[in-house]
């Protein structure tokens, strides 16, 4: 074999293995059931927040922790440790997708999105209507 056959067989071998190991590290969606049925995996779990609860942020004793309880798509109740300053408006989310660890009874997040609601309700869009102009 030639010197360039093996380099590029060397390439292909890398870039094969950087592929397998970035796919096998990445997380997926799930509820919160098989997210402590494996602990040790990162998900991505969405869900309300659970309005019923106490909100837990105080920058006094910890700026990046927000304490709260979630309810996933199947209606199990978590308490959730996000690793971050409380959201604006979280309070007013419609939906939100945790990326964190389960670990013992509750969900660590490292991070969330939020699906807020829209700033425009359906009364206040603007009707298209055309008229001649003859």
């Amino acid at each position: 074999m030639r010197r360039s056959h093996i380099i590029a067989l060397l390439v292909i071998a890398i870039v094969a293995a950087f592929m397998v190991a970035s796919f096998s590290d990445s997380s997926s969606y799930a509820d919160f059931a098989e997210a402590f049925a494996n602990p040790d995996r990162e998900y991505h779990v969405v869900g309300t927040l659970d309005r019923s609860e106490d909100i837990i942020y105080d920058p006094e004793v910890n700026a990046n922790l927000t304490r709260f309880t979630m309810i996933d798509n199947n209606g199990e109740r978590r308490e959730v440790f996000l690793n971050k300053s409380k959201p604006q408006d979280f309070e007013r989310s419609e939906s939100l997708v945790l990326i964190g660890k389960a670990r013992e009874e509750s969900f660590y997040a490292t991070d969330m999105l939020m699906k807020c609601p829209s700033k425009y309700k359906e009364e206040q869009r603007f009707e298209y209507i055309e008229t001649s102009s003859r």
